[in-house]
């Protein structure tokens, strides 16, 4: 479907913090893990602690307890190794969460939903460039998500411009804006998106709250957050875009 628009993207390289041929079943359970909030928020700061830290220098959010559980869930999943001062040691030491939300949420779109699903697609549209995040194809239409994993207050306007450009130059028939976040959308990541949108075409919609944090910045684009459920918001966002295409039946 890239190739069909004119697009010959390449693939990029996806960090993460485990071997790209993890087990199976090793696998199931990391994604399982990923599901959860908490869990991603530790990972994502033991990434940026590492490579070795002690749980509680991972995250602010959690208690000692809690991150010390988590810890040691990194080991059982192999992600990491205990040193003998309490602090832990990553096995495959990367310094963004970025390809692993990649990984886990393509995982998510092509396991649980049936989409072909293709991540970190190094998008050579001219005068354009970047990253396509993940690309999904189901039913004959393309849905594009581009995720961020740090919080709403380090979001740029020119990261919100770029994404723009991609989604103006790829037209797809979905485009997700996905936000790996508790935090509201409402207070500045929405407002940051209508006005680079308006910019782009000031008679551009006011954004418009479909649920809680799933807003839709016209019929095709759309950002969410990760409360309570980052697939599910994803799913929702992506049900809402399809039904958006189709003809009104009464």
């Amino acid at each position: 479907m890239l190739l069909r628009r004119g697009f010959a993207t390449t693939a990029g390289d996806l960090l993460l913090p485990f071997p790209a041929d993890l087990p199976a079943p090793l696998a199931a359970r990391l994604a399982e893990r990923l599901s959860h909030y908490a869990f991603r928020l530790f990972l994502r700061g033991a990434l940026r602690a590492g490579p070795v830290f002690a749980p509680h220098e991972a995250t602010r959010y959690l208690d000692r307890e809690q991150a010390l559980r988590l810890a040691d869930e990194l080991v059982e999943l192999r992600l990491a190794v205990r040193e003998g001062d309490g602090r832990y040691r990553l096995l495959h030491p990367v310094r963004s969460f970025g390809g692993t939300l990649e990984w886990y949420v393509a995982r998510e779109l092509g396991g649980r939903y049936g989409f072909d699903v293709a991540v970190n697609r190094k998008f050579h549209a001219p005068g354009v460039g970047g990253d396509l995040d993940v690309v999904a194809a189901a039913e004959g239409k393309l849905i594009y998500a581009e995720l961020k994993s740090s919080p709403p207050k380090h979001l740029s306007s020119e990261e919100v411009r770029a994404f723009l450009d991609r989604v103006h130059a790829l037209r797809p028939d979905v485009a997700l804006f996905v936000m790996d976040t508790a935090l509201r959308l409402g207070d500045r990541v929405v407002p940051m998106l209508e006005a680079a949108l308006r910019a782009r075409r000031p008679d551009a919609p006011s954004a418009r709250r479909v649920e809680r944090e799933l807003w839709a910045l016209g019929p095709h684009l759309y950002a969410v957050n990760a409360r309570p459920d980052l697939i599910a918001n994803l799913a929702q966002a992506i049900a809402e875009g399809l039904r958006m295409l189709a003809p009104a039946i009464a």
